[in-house]
């Protein structure tokens, strides 16, 4: 096993030793002149002592250097690797290392001199002393430099290979520089760095230690000078914490002219790289869709946010889908003493108990086959388990399915929310989260209604059983989720097209599965009542034309000319535009970033039980059409009923 050459005393890389060597050379180099410098007629006859005295200490003077230079930790690393710290910790190592020379010196007294019976010690001349620091700070950061200097690659100017592309890299920072500094130590990659680009007014113009320049921001009319100007043959987002805007700025301003836009990872990535290695350069990938969605993305410490889960028992509903598998890989990241992962699909539950036990080493995640809306089934897991939280994250989710499938859109995800939600209070479940959608808002698909009663049950419940606290958490489309509408596009495209789209009005909330979950579990700590709806902050809706030609355009094609879309209507009941709140909902902040909550008056649990009970019935008879007509209707009563200040039967004051 390797393992570095250290101490306390002396801390060394064992890849150090020539460094040390060197620099002790440098320093009895050093030493040396600078007696030479000062007795420039000679060290003999009258300075003969101090030649006794150079050469009676610099066997110990060298040794003492090197190591005061040791404990500033100056071979920890190698040269190439050095900075402007490691520098100032040679003007500190020099400075102490003179004034112990200088102290061993005068204590020990080496060499003396006899005068008329009396002995006088021989000390260092203040000009030798001097010289000694100068010229070794001098050799020891000239080495250093030149070492650095050579492996960064400056001496060889640039040299790339025959037929290089030039690149220009956005982002001036600490990513662009390294970025930088991957292309000229990798001439073979047949890249050539021509310049920057950076919004930081206070980098304009300026030059890295390579030469290369910040030729301008951003901005789309600066943005295309440059383009138009330094003709580059692809272009590098060197910010892997770009906003959606500047790379949908970058992009735009690229595609106009056919330069291929690539972008560095975040570190999460670079983390995840299968090798372990850091090399930037074959990390760079292509700019995805959701980099571009025109907002920032919501950012949590799950360690942080998801602390609440640490030692306790966690189950999630509908564990294999997209949803509910990463809510179990980012509940694993806090350490629950039982993971449980809930779904009635064997091959998806197997995979992502295989994934967390196989690639993430969870010991604690125990996978139940059981189908959420089988009571007495749902009744023995929550028994033997005992959660002290749910996730019910189990659902149908594609819109038209459920459309031709009612009955088992409203048994799914509304009964079966509700039988969950009953028995988590009477296994005594101290927390209850719902995942839900905006399609239960002012719902007009059968989906949607289901996820709305679902939405009601809970709301129902937490009135009801006051021991457990119930969440519910809404949220528009999510990127590459089994519902999504990205993965349909990505496969239509693969096919050579048409890309498909309902209509050319319909705009549509994204947010990324990872946003999605930290939401979900930041709502599970976050409700200072029961029975609260939280919902993201989504910003601005984006067109599903636009994101279909967007996605086009990302593959490299061209939208109507390689690739054609084709509008072909609006399903029955989709909207153009979906919502985040109902009418009756008042928005309200909440301590968390992006979160609201959507605040309204209570809902009679007892209107609900009578309610569910008309709907339990028309599931039993197995009445599609009549169960999508009364469900539709309901729905739509609830919302008419709050946004007219109406009144459903409410709880009494």
């Amino acid at each position: 096993m390797r393992r570095r050459i250290r101490s306390a005393a002396f801390p060394v890389h064992r890849h150090s030793v020539p460094q040390l060597l060197v620099d002790g050379i440098l320093v009895a180099l050093a030493y040396y002149l600078a007696f030479r410098l000062r007795f420039t007629e000679g060290l003999g006859g009258a300075n003969e002592r101090y030649a006794d005295l150079l050469t009676k200490t610099i066997y110990w003077v060298v040794p003492v250097s090197l190591v005061t230079l040791a404990l500033f930790g100056q071979y920890q690393r190698l040269w190439t690797f050095v900075g402007q710290r490691d520098y100032e910790a040679v003007v500190k190592g020099l400075v102490v290392a003179t004034l112990v020379i200088v102290g061993g010196i005068a204590f020990l007294h080496p060499v003396t001199t006899t005068v008329e019976f009396q002995t006088t010690p021989v000390t260092l001349p203040g000009s030798v002393i001097a010289l000694f620091f100068l010229l070794a700070l001098a050799f020891l950061i000239a080495a250093r430099f030149l070492v650095h200097l050579v492996v960064e690659g400056r001496v060889r100017s640039f040299r790339t290979a025959k037929g290089a592309r030039d690149v220009l890299i956005v982002g001036g920072g600490d990513g662009g520089r390294l970025v930088v500094r991957e292309l000229i130590r990798n001439p073979q990659l047949r890249l050539r760095p021509v310049g920057f680009v950076d919004d930081d007014p206070r980098k304009q113009g300026m030059k890295d230690e390579h030469g290369l320049k910040v030729l301008g921001t951003t901005d789309s009319e600066d943005l295309a000078r440059i383009l138009d100007e330094v003709e580059p043959d692809e272009v590098v987002i060197a910010i892997p914490s770009a906003p959606g805007t500047l790379r949908a700025r970058v992009v735009a301003a690229c595609r106009e002219r056919g330069i291929p836009v690539r972008t560095t990872p975040t570190v999460f990535e670079l983390l995840r790289d299968s090798a372990g290695h850091l090399n930037v350069t074959r990390q760079l990938r292509e700019v995805r869709v959701e980099d571009i969605l025109g907002r920032e993305p919501v950012r949590m410490e799950i360690e942080r946010v998801g602390a609440y889960l640490s030692g306790q028992v966690v189950m999630v509903t509908g564990a294999g889908g997209s949803i509910g598998a990463e809510l179990c890989r980012q509940i694993s990241r806090v350490a629950p003493r039982t993971l449980v992962l809930v779904d009635h699909a064997e091959d998806n539950l197997f995979e992502i108990l295989r994934e967390l036990e196989e690639d993430r080493h969870v010991r604690t995640a125990v996978g139940v086959l059981a189908d959420c809306r089988e009571e007495e089934r749902m009744r023995e897991v929550l028994s033997e388990h005992r959660p002290s939280i749910v996730f019910h994250a189990a659902a149908y989710k594609h819109v038209t399915m459920m459309e031709v499938n009612p009955v088992e859109a409203i048994r799914n995800n509304a009964l079966a929310t509700r039988v969950v939600a009953r028995i988590a209070a009477e296994t005594q479940v101290g927390t209850f989260v719902l995942v839900s959608t905006d399609k239960a808002v002012k719902p007009a698909t059968v989906m949607g209604a289901s996820k709305a009663l679902a939405e009601w049950a809970v709301e129902a419940a937490a009135l009801r059983y006051p021991g457990t606290r119930y969440a519910t958490v809404r949220f528009g489309n999510v990127l590459g989720s089994s519902g999504s509408v990205v993965p349909i596009f990505r496969r239509q495209i693969a096919a050579g097209g048409p890309v498909t789209v309902t209509d050319s009005r319909m705009k549509r909330y994204f947010m990324t599965i990872p946003e999605a979950v930290q939401l979900i579990i930041r709502a599970g700590s976050l409700s200072e009542r029961s029975g609260e709806v939280f919902v993201l902050e989504m910003g601005e809706p984006v067109s599903i034309l636009d994101l279909a030609e967007t996605m086009i355009r990302l593959s490299g094609l061209e939208p109507e000319v390689d690739i054609a879309i084709e509008i072909v209507g609006a399903r029955p009941g989709e909207k153009l535009h979906e919502d985040l709140f109902n009418p009756y909902e008042r928005l309200q902040p909440t301590p968390a970033q992006k979160i609201l909550r959507a605040a309204h008056e209570p809902l009679d649990p007892q209107w609900v039980e009578m309610t569910f009970g008309e709907i339990n019935l028309l599931v039993l008879e197995g009445d599609a059409a009549a169960l999508a007509q009364h469900v539709a209707k309901l729905a739509g009563a609830r919302v008419a009923a709050r946004a007219a200040n109406a009144s459903l039967p409410r709880l009494p004051t």
